[in-house]
Parts: structure tokens; sequence; C-alpha cells
């Protein structure tokens, strides 16, 4: 156990960690040449375009040290994304070390420091690694002081590499080594193993990648998940390396995996503990939360008959990320389909995404929205996570939305820039700290409902992409909250509703009024556009009729001839408008996704 490191690699997105752990597993020499491509560790096309990893990922590498013994590696790779940051907080739970890799260029962001105070909190040996040093915008002797200002670390400790061009990977290997400590526990004690990722195969049903604390887990183990109560066999467990290997015992301190034939993912759970049936642990791993998702949304199919399909895909897809969570949902506008709950706006497009590429879905979803407490007179307390399951505003005593803690690093000349953003959004400023002297370090306290549509974007837009965000959910407040609704002609368009508090309505109202009147067709009836909260209209549009000349086919004659053809057509008009059907294209639901302010 004295020759097992478990580690694992923090850094903000585009700082090169996946490439990094590319040439640690050449220099290794636990990947083939043959095998060996870019970035080997993200196995979906998804994470190789946008360049993050969405999954996290584990792999066993062997290494002889310079002082002649052999050491086993266990790199727990991490998401970098902050949707993901409980899974990031379990893979760092199952680790007694970390490389803290910051680009040269770019210098300390906000998710370097937030992944670094979660790996603080797990006590993790910090190893500060400068990676990209052979740019030719490096920043060598700058970023080395944000790195002693943050963690207090001498000059000499920190690393300087570059995961392109493979250099430093054996002073960084020879410092995990000497710097990060060997598991503790015992082989004897009954078995604490952490959870912390699970992957499906269509063959062998879902398989957990765990961390042993205390004790040995052997093949036919009866074993139990302490928060889900529930007891499988352990019908294969193993090591990983780029595949899984089996073995007859994962003993205390390795990484290993266990397939039980389990096919719902709802039973395995992130940060679980995994005991023996027979010889059960007292204590169960601390840590452990049921992932909530923040973010919800409509996703319906384009044709109302393929709702079958899109069911079979979402079973799927909840298979392959447990931390998606769907159930059914109807629409007048838009038929059937499903209320999802996502992690946050990256999860909600990742989802998408793999319903279009790995599936052929073409989805529409409607306006993303945050949960919501209402608390009624009659009904007690009520989750609203839709516009249609907002109580009626006689019954409603107060509404209550969730708030999170903003961090953004940023230069100082876009301070103003940020300042007016973030106020604009409801935010309340808490802290403002110079890092550096070119780095900035902002804290707010903003709604989570204000961040949900735009807010990343505008962000990047203000500061020529200069900043970079992190947050952290801190619970619910009372809140002015009211529900808009979209009146076509005075009938309601329930995929159009939105939450929104009170004070930015009437101008939202107003905007999604202008844009849908350009984008709903004309038809040969006057078609008015209402936003209204309740019974009260807060914004109006018009879309005038189309014109059908009647009155072409008479040539001169009598003027009565042609008021009473006038008269006909203006009958036929009032008729039309009241049983006249007004379709709304998909575009119009996108547009309300885009609305610039």
């Amino acid at each position: 156990m004295k020759n097992i490191r478990n580690f694992c690699i923090i850094a903000h997105i585009d700082h090169g960690k996946s490439t990094l752990a590319d040439r640690l597993l050449e220099f290794t020499k636990t990947i083939s040449d043959r095998d060996m491509q870019a970035q080997v560790l993200d196995d979906m096309d998804l994470e190789r375009e946008k360049g993050i990893t969405i999954k996290s990922h584990a792999i066993q590498m062997d290494y002889t040290a310079k002082n002649g013994e052999k050491y086993t590696f266990n790199l727990i790779d991490t998401p970098g994304h902050v949707d993901f940051s409980y899974e990031v907080s379990r893979a760092l739970a199952a680790c007694e070390g970390a490389l803290l890799l910051v680009d040269a260029a770019q210098g300390i962001q906000a998710q370097t420091i937030s992944n670094l105070y979660l790996a603080l909190e797990n006590d993790l040996e910090i190893i500060p690694v400068i990676n990209k040093i052979d740019m030719p915008g490096a920043m060598i002797e700058e970023v080395k002081d944000q790195i002693i200002d943050l963690i207090g670390v001498k000059d000499e400790e920190i690393l300087l590499a570059s995961g392109k061009a493979g250099i430093g990977i054996e002073e960084i290997l020879e410092a995990i080594v000497t710097r990060i400590p060997a598991p503790k526990g015992s082989n004897d004690a009954p078995l604490q193993a952490l959870i912390f990722d699970s992957v499906f195969n269509s063959f062998r049903g879902i398989i957990a990648y765990f961390r042993v604390f205390n004790g040995t887990i052997k093949k036919g183990d009866k074993i139990r998940f302490v928060n889900t109560g529930e007891e499988y066999e352990a019908d294969e467990v193993g090591i990983l390396k780029l595949g899984l290997e089996p073995k007859k015992e994962v003993k205390t301190g390795d990484v290993g995996y266990i397939i039980t034939g389990i096919k719902s993912a709802k039973e395995v759970k992130v940060g679980d503990t995994i005991t023996l049936a027979n010889n059960p642990t007292t204590e169960s791993i601390v840590g452990f939360q049921e992932v909530k998702p923040m973010v919800f949304a409509g996703i319906f199919p384009v044709v109302t008959e393929d709702f079958e399909e899109l069911r079979e895909c979402m079973d799927k897809l909840q298979l392959n990320d447990a931390s998606l969570t769907y159930e059914l949902e109807t629409s007048q506008a838009l038929g059937f389909g499903f209320r999802c709950g996502f992690l946050g706006m990256l999860h909600m497009e990742i989802i998408q995404e793999r319903l279009e590429r790995e599936f052929n879905q073409t989805v529409i979803t409607t306006v993303p929205n945050v949960g919501f407490i209402a608390h009624t007179t009659r009904e007690g307390v009520i989750n609203v996570n839709n516009p249609s399951e907002m109580p009626d505003p006689t019954k409603l005593e107060r509404i209550e939305e969730p708030f999170i803690r903003a961090q953004i690093i940023t230069k100082p000349e876009y301070i103003g820039n940020i300042m007016t953003l973030c106020l604009g959004k409801r935010g309340i400023l808490l802290n403002q700290s110079y890092l550096t002297t070119t780095r900035v370090e902002l804290i707010f306290e903003l709604p989570l409902t204000e961040i949900v549509f735009d807010f990343y974007d505008k962000l990047k837009s203000q500061t020529r992409g200069y900043a970079s965000f992190d947050y952290s959910p801190i619970g619910f407040r009372d809140s002015d909250i009211v529900k808009m609704d979209i009146l076509l002609n005075g009938d309601k368009v329930d995929a159009l509703s939105a939450l929104i508090h009170r004070s930015r309505a009437q101008d939202f109202g107003r905007k999604l009024c202008e844009k849908l009147k350009d984008l709903l067709p004309r038809q040969q009836f006057l078609i008015a556009i209402q936003a209204a909260i309740g019974a009260k209209i807060v914004a109006r549009e018009n879309i005038s009729a189309m014109r059908k000349d009647v009155t072409a086919k008479c040539y001169g004659g009598d003027i009565s001839r042609k008021r009473k053809l006038l008269e006909k057509q203006k009958e036929g008009k009032k008729r039309m408008r009241q049983i006249g059907n007004v379709e709304v294209p998909q575009e119009a639901f996108l547009a309300v996704l885009k609305l610039d302010d």
C-alpha cells in the first residue's frame, strides 16, 4: 500500500488538463503508441470538439521511480465545468493529492480557485504546475507570484511543464511519488469504499467506479450500498487500465470498478459508500448528497409522432447520466414532451447535442427556468419547476427563489462593465479584492434566474473574453416572482409562459411581443400579441391582416357593387378571427432564448 498514489488534476477549462494526462500515460507506457490519440481519456466526440471533460475518468499507471521502486498511480480525472462540481468533489474525496494546473498565458482563473478550495477542504496535498511554458505569451514569473499568493508555496515547489511538448513530465511523476502521501487504512477493517463515478454498458449494466478506504472487496462478495440500502452480488471486480481489467480482489487504497448487473442508473448514486452485507461498516464516507437539478426546461419532439422514440432516447441518456431528471409534460402548443431537470446551462446544451448526435432526435426546448418554492395559504409549500405549476396569486403567500454566490475574476479595466451587468441582474456586490495588480476578484450574490439565460455570453462579450466565472448555490430567499403569459388573440400559449421578477416583467414582455411580431406569419385577420401578468396586460403588438383585393374583378361600374364586396369581406374577416388558428413556428420558441437586452 505504501507504493500507491491516488491523485487528480484540477484546472480551469482549457488549461491543458487532458493533454497533460496524455503525456503522463505516454511516459509511463500505460498506452501503446497504436492506441494513443489526443485527449485519450475524453472518449465522447462532444468532449473533443468543445475541449472540455464532461464525464470523469480514472486510469491506473505503473511507474518506476528514480529510487528503483515500482509505484502504482491512480489518476482520477475530473470534469472542469462548474455544472459538475459535485462530481469533482467526489473525485477529490477519492484522492490524497492533486496537481493544480495553471496556464502560463492565462494565469489563475475562477474555476482553478473554486476547485482548489474543494481540494483543500478534502485535505489534499497540492502540487502546483505551470503548464504551456513553451507558448509565446507565457508569463511564467507573474503566474508563479499568483500561485505563491494563493496557496503560499515556495518558488522551487512550483513545477514548470508543457503538456504538448512533453516538457517536465518526469519531474511531475517524481513529485507525485515524493509529495503525495500513500493511502491510509487497513485491509482487515470492514469494507468501506466510495463510489465516485458510474458508467453504463449495454451488455453489463451499470459499472460503478470506487476507491477502497478500508477492507477488501472480492469477486462474489455480497455487498450493500449504504445510502440506498440495496444489496447486490459482486459479479466482477477489477482495476481500471484503458479498459477494464478483472481481478480476484481490490484492496485498501486501490481504485477499481464493480459490476453487479444493475440496470437502473438511479440505484447507483455518486458519493455512496459500498460495504459488505455480512460485515458492514458502522460509518459511511461523509459528503454524500443527492444531486439536485438547478435548471428546468421542457423538451418536445418537433413531430408529435416521435414522442415514444424520444422517451426511449431519454431513458438511454439517463443510464449514462444519472444527474438528468425528467417527467412527462403536455403542452397545448407543442403536444407531449418531457420536463427535464439539468445541473446547469452547459448540462442542458450537452443533453440537447447528445440527443441530436447519438439518437438523431431534433427537439424543441422551451424557455429554461429555475425551481422556486411557493408558500400557499391552503396547500402549504409547493415546488414550482414549471410556469404551469404556479399557484393562483390569490392563494399565494410568498415565493422564494434560489440565489447563488458568483465569483468573477477579471482585469481591472473591466470592473465597470461587470458591475453594470451584475447590478442590472439584481446582484449584490459582497467583495472586491486584487489578487495581483492585473487580476481582480469580484464576489456577487445573484438570483439564479438571472444567470440562466445569457449571463455567461454577456460577461464574455463585456470583458472581451477576459473574465472567468464560477458559482455555488447559497439557498432560497423571498422574492417578487410573477408568471407572465403570452396571449395570441386572447389564447394563452403555454410554452411561451415564463416566471420572472416583477421589476423585469414589463420590459421582458415588451421585447418578447416585438420579437414575436417579426416571427409569426401574417394571416388574413388581425393578430393581437399580448403579454399579461394575471389579468393585467403589460405589453401589446398587432400583426395587421393581409389584404386580399376583392374588388380587383370589378372594372369601373357602380360604387355600391364594390362596397357590397368589401362589406362581405369584413364579415368574413370577423368570423375568421373568431375561429382562426395562429400557428406558432419553431423559431418563435427559440427566439425567446435569444432575447437581447
